[in-house]
């Protein structure tokens, strides 16, 4: 059947139900995940659409939600995939080593590979930092705000290797009843997190005086002062005493620099795996299970705060995903707790370049053990 290029494509409405169960969607929390699919697309191809061709960049992971699709390989090897017969994205690797195409009318899900990559990665070391704030008894009255703050969109410009940073950034502030925050009109350079207490926005118009919206623990106001110079649309006033958590424009400018991560090259992994050093894949289950580095355990990112215990301070650590994004917050990580971690560099040519498939698998798994990886049975 040849493929009909040009038919209009329908939209159809998110089950988000559905799209929980896809990898690695499962593993985002919902903040993360409905952020991602607030610029998300939902669609329904035509029986013979060609939804990519070989050798394209699209930087899109596309989901098969209902219908087949034929893929077919550079040796003209077509394989037929049922909707639902996997929850992974289809032949996502880049330049794409397929064709995909409509064998009936299909539903499918385009995701921003970039965007989802980046806000996998936040959810994950938000999962991580929220694990090891709840091992800290004086900070118990501070979680849900905290995380509240980890979960605001401010943030999500922020590399996710940033994370532990942003408290440090934030310093507190004692307001009371009736004092004004924010007044409109004026020139911002700070924003604000409700630790405690409660405000109301108001703003002046032709009209009078408008009430817009109350707001409560953990809300964010004023972050459009960090990121134009705009004035103040509104007035921030607060209701009750409270305690405000400031950040200053300079402080957020700060946080979008990404730190140096020791690394290593695919050039060099050979050498420091003989050396004794230990590959660690920090994607989840499913994605390790489809392909990895040879040797390589996998301790997702999300669970490195439990499983971090099972390694050995004195073995060196290569971390590895499948853009370099998650398993450099891994390796900043776990080189804070004095681990001897490396990221491994040109991660994106790892699953896409047939110079390096010699060094994956897809028939063996490791575990680790003490400190080591061995071969699971």
């Amino acid at each position: 059947m040849q493929p009909r290029k040009h038919l209009p494509t329908l939209r159809a409405e998110f089950d988000l139900s559905l799209t929980r169960t896809l990898v690695p969607l499962k593993d985002m929390s919902e903040a993360h995940l409905l952020e991602l699919l607030s610029n998300s697309e939902t669609d329904v191809i035509c029986a013979g659409q060609t939804i990519f061709v070989r050798g394209s960049y699209d930087a899109h992971h596309v989901y098969l939600l209902h219908g087949n699709v034929s893929l077919v390989d550079e040796n003209n090897m077509t394989t037929i995939v049922n909707g639902r017969s996997s929850l992974l994205p289809i032949a996502h690797h880049q330049p794409r080593r397929v064709t995909a195409t409509a064998e009936s009318d299909c539903s499918i899900l385009r995701l921003d590979s970039d965007r989802l990559d980046k806000l996998m990665a936040w959810s994950q070391v938000a999962d991580y930092l929220q694990l090891n704030i709840s091992r800290q008894r004086d900070l118990d009255e501070d979680i849900d705000w905290m995380m509240t703050v980890l979960k605001s969109n401010l943030f999500f410009k922020v590399p996710p290797i940033n994370v532990e940073e942003i408290f440090s950034r934030l310093t507190p502030q004692v307001v009371y009843a009736g004092d004004v925050v924010i007044r409109q009109g004026e020139l911002g350079d700070q924003c604000y997190f409700l630790k405690e207490g409660d405000a109301e926005v108001w703003r002046h118009n032709e009209t009078g005086r408008q009430l817009l919206a109350t707001v409560g623990v953990g809300r964010c106001f004023g972050e459009d002062a960090l990121v134009n110079e705009a004035p103040r649309n509104a007035s921030v006033i607060m209701l009750t005493d409270g305690v405000l958590m400031r950040l200053d424009k300079q402080d957020f400018y700060r946080l979008l620099k990404e730190p140096q991560v020791a690394s290593i090259s695919l050039e060099a992994y050979s050498e420091q795996l003989a050396a004794g050093a230990v590959a660690v894949d920090v994607r989840n289950e499913e994605e390790y299970a489809e392909l990895h580095m040879q040797s390589a355990v996998n301790i997702p990112l999300n669970l490195l705060g439990i499983k971090s215990r099972m390694l050995d301070k004195n073995r060196a650590y290569i971390f590895y995903c499948d853009t370099g994004r998650r398993s450099r917050a891994a390796a900043h990580l776990l080189t804070q707790q004095g681990y001897q971690a490396l990221a491994l560099d040109d991660c994106a040519h790892l699953f896409g370049h047939s110079r390096w498939r010699h060094l994956l698998d897809n028939r063996s798994n490791y575990v680790l053990r003490d400190g080591q990886a061995h071969k699971g049975q």
